[in-house]
């Protein structure tokens, strides 16, 4: 694993012959201290990897170690599964930050004389740089509440599905019969009253 040594003036990256090779690169590196911007722990350095690997290797999840270039220029990582690591983040030199996995990360802040306050505003505002910045040429997603919760309908049983289409039959039948009738549908007193009319003239009829 890569040591990091803290001297007066710099931080030094030294790395192992394994990992130079991994990484294309024979040479150590070496950050003046005036030039780091912040320093970050985190216990998950994969999601901080911005950028194609140009050159180096890569076995996701398992090992990163080389150069990243990215648009706005490029990230040295050593990375090795999930274990916690240090963002370094460089105001100017070869690379823009320095992502090295390390079992002495709080060792390196207290070392470096860092604020803890601070890196973690300064990585903060770089996450929400980044994802503005993919937003904008990916186009931003729609927010997602992560209160709703989905509603289902409720679903008819095999008794009700088989009642609604013969009470939909019935009612299709009697409208037909009504159709064809029209007789039938005609009040009881206008027959009553047919009735009396036609007695009353039977009645005249036989009285002439």
């Amino acid at each position: 694993m890569a040591s990091l040594r803290v001297h007066p003036d710099r931080l030094e990256i030294q790395l192992t012959p394994a990992e130079k090779a991994l990484a294309l690169r024979r040479e150590e590196i070496s950050v003046p201290r005036s030039a780091i911007r912040s320093v970050t722990i985190t216990d998950d350095p994969w999601i901080w990897i911005r950028g194609i690997r140009a050159p180096g290797s890569l076995v996701p999840l398992v090992l990163a170690v080389g150069t990243w270039k990215f648009h706005g220029g490029k990230d040295f990582l050593v990375i090795k599964n999930k274990r916690q690591a240090v963002i370094i983040d460089i105001a100017d030199g070869e690379y823009a930050r320095h992502i090295v996995s390390t079992n002495h990360a709080a060792e390196l802040v207290r070392a470096l004389n860092v604020s803890p306050g601070d890196a973690e505003t300064a990585a903060l505002a770089a996450a929400a740089a980044q994802a503005a910045a993919g937003a904008g040429a990916e186009g931003a997603a729609p927010a997602k509440d992560p209160k709703a919760r989905a509603v289902r309908l409720p679903r008819l049983t095999r008794a009700a599905k088989a009642k609604a289409p013969n009470a939909q039959n019935a009612d299709a039948q009697n409208a037909d019969a009504q159709s064809a009738d029209p007789a039938s549908s005609e009040p009881a007193g206008t027959e009553a009253a047919d009735a009396d009319a036609k007695s009353a003239v039977a009645d005249g009829t036989e009285n002439s």
